[in-house]
């Protein structure tokens, strides 16, 4: 082979190489670009989803925002504020019965499963009207929602009648459907339906599955219990006769037995 051939292959070889080392490089550049821009996505889409879960965990609740609302749908029956003054019984009678109740409290439950019918009895003969405060404190402790969804669910009996309301509240604190405390049943709509089954006035009652499913009263539920919060009443049920402790002969607890109830309650309709 002559030297100038030698020389002419060398060159040739110089370029080949040359040309496959500029196309490694290309492939090398464009593979860096598709991994800083793939990173780029990554880091954008983990970013979205950082913001996106800061502004979820930021809104409010369903009853957070039903405590702040500034429009309250109060249910028919009520008056006062936002139709937080629930007072049911005959215009004649002369007293009042304040009643505070939570729905998930269980002592609530048996002083209604005792004494609860003696207090329909009364307040339909007229004997005193009732003014119901109902309360939310338990859904703090427990926790849950149960307290404030049944209230809700009470608001939406209210609005019925006033005696459907009375029946629906007696449901719920009976031994058939009041749960143990610390099982949340009442935070469900399908529940609290349920119960409204066993009321003739509510089952069926289209207008009234419609208020509890949509939480019409969610807000004034929300007032009633800061109206409750607000009245100094630090455990239920707690029973007032126009503002004046009514509790069992002889100590601080309310009368959990219609013996009980009657003493006490003949006592404060004379005071």
């Amino acid at each position: 082979m002559s030297a100038r051939n030698s020389q002419s292959n060398k060159a040739a070889a110089r370029e080949r190489l040359r040309v496959e080392r500029e196309r490694q490089a290309k492939k090398d550049r464009a593979r860096r670009q598709l991994v800083v821009g793939v990173s780029a996505v990554a880091v954008l889409a983990a970013a979205g989803g950082i913001g996106y879960a800061v502004v979820q965990s930021n809104k409010p609740s369903q009853w957070e925002a039903a405590a702040d609302a500034k429009n309250v749908t109060a249910p028919k029956n009520t008056s006062g504020t936002n139709g937080t003054t629930v007072v049911i019984g005959k215009s004649s009678a002369k007293k009042t019965l304040e009643l505070y109740e939570d729905s998930r409290c269980p002592v609530c439950a048996t002083f209604e499963q005792s004494v609860g019918s003696t207090v329909e009895k009364d307040v339909e003969a007229g004997k005193y009207k009732i003014k119901y405060v109902g309360a939310t404190f338990i859904d703090n402790g427990a926790p849950g929602e149960g307290s404030k969804n049944a209230l809700s669910a009470l608001g939406a009996a209210l609005d019925v009648s006033p005696e459907a309301f009375l029946k629906y509240k007696s449901a719920l604190y009976s031994t058939d459907f009041h749960p143990e405390e610390n099982d949340d049943k009442f935070a469900k709509d399908s529940y609290l339906l349920e119960v409204a089954d066993s009321v003739p006035a509510l089952k069926n009652n289209a207008a009234f599955k419609k208020n509890v499913e949509e939480g019409t009263f969610d807000a004034w539920a929300m007032k009633m219990s800061a109206a409750f919060d607000a009245s100094g009443v630090t455990g239920t049920p707690t029973l007032k006769m126009d503002g004046k402790p009514v509790t069992a002969a002889g100590s601080d607890s309310p009368p959990m037995t219609p013996a009980e109830f009657d003493t006490a309650i003949a006592a404060a309709l004379k005071a």
